[in-house]
This record gives C-alpha cells, sequence and structure tokens, in this order.
C-alpha cells in the first residue's frame, strides 16, 4: 500500500522547515532543524546528536513503545557503546539495523532526514532550547491551521450533500 505523501512547511526564525505527513503520522526535517547549528553541513550536528547514550536510550525507549518490529537486541548493543569515542551512528544506521519507524531518511537530491514530532523536538532542544520553542510554535500554529481547514472542508461537504 503506497501512502500519500503530503508536505508542509513552518518558518521558525527565517528557517524554513519541512514537515511532511506520511498516513497519520507526521515527521518534521531533521536536517532542516540541523541548519540552524551548520547550514552547510546539517548532517554534522544529526550525526554528533546521535552519537549521545541519552538520545540513543531516548530513541530506544520510543521506538519500544510505538514499534512491534523494533529490534531490541541490535538497540542493547548500541546503547552499550554509545558515547565511546569510537561510537558512531547515522539515521541510516539506525533504521537498517534496529528496524526504526521513528525517523526515516533518503540519500540524495529531495533526500533528507525527517523524525516524527516527539524525536525532532528533542533534537530541536539538544541545538538549542530557545530555537525549540519556536519550533512547537510554529508547528503548533500548522497543526491549528490543519485542524480548521479540515473541519472547513468537512463542513462545507456535508452542506452540498
Amino acid at each position: 500500500m503506497n501512502k500519500e505523501i503530503i508536505k508542509s512547511e513552518i518558518n521558525v526564525n527565517n528557517n524554513k522547515i519541512n514537515v511532511i505527513r506520511i498516513g497519520n503520522k507526521e515527521y518534521i526535517s531533521l536536517t532542516d532543524l540541523a541548519r540552524y547549528a551548520n547550514p552547510e553541513e546539517p548532517k554534522i550536528p544529526i550525526q554528533t546528536w546521535m552519537r549521545n547514550r541519552d538520545v540513543i536510550a531516548y530513541l530506544g525507549l520510543w521506538e519500544k513503545l510505538n514499534n512491534e518490529n523494533f529490534k531490541g537486541v541490535e538497540f542493547t548493543t548500541f546503547e552499550s557503546l554509545a558515547g565511546k569515542n569510537s561510537f558512531y551512528m547515522s539515521p541510516q544506521k539506525w533504521i537498517k539495523e534496529t528496524n526504526a519507524i521513528g525517523i526515516i531518511s533518503k540519500s540524495g537530491n529531495n533526500g533528507g532526514t525527517y523524525a516524527c514530532s516527539d524525536i525532532a523536538l528533542e533534537f530541536a532542544s539538544w541545538l538549542s532550547p530557545e530555537f525549540k520553542l519556536y519550533v512547537i510554535q510554529e508547528f503548533e500554529r500548522l497543526k491549528r491551521n490543519e485542524a480548521y481547514q479540515y473541519k472547513v472542508d468537512w463542513t462545507a461537504s456535508r452542506i452540498a450533500c
């Protein structure tokens, strides 16, 4: 079953952040959030964040709560290595090895890394607590606008019948 992708955008302090909806799940662009810290190489803040032991623990817990196909054994290995100088993690590696669903990543043109809002806001907080608050405000504004739009469309449809 091919799910339609609906794209939206929020503007956070002159930073354009893409938001996509696949089915009933929304994902915020980690790549766009990372440009706040490193406009030229946004993958560096993402990979640096994913090396952190607490981040790996958070990602693992999120997956355990939301993903029945999460590979816990692989996660345990990553959790024991996280924080060491030799530890390296990328979104693609995380997804491939653990069967994660909270982060999606595509290489190449029109690619990027996206995460569900819980994970994306955790990343935004790591970048800057102030930036996170602005992201929350804009994301909530987007959600209110979408809810209003759907209500108006539904009402119009109901009246037309």
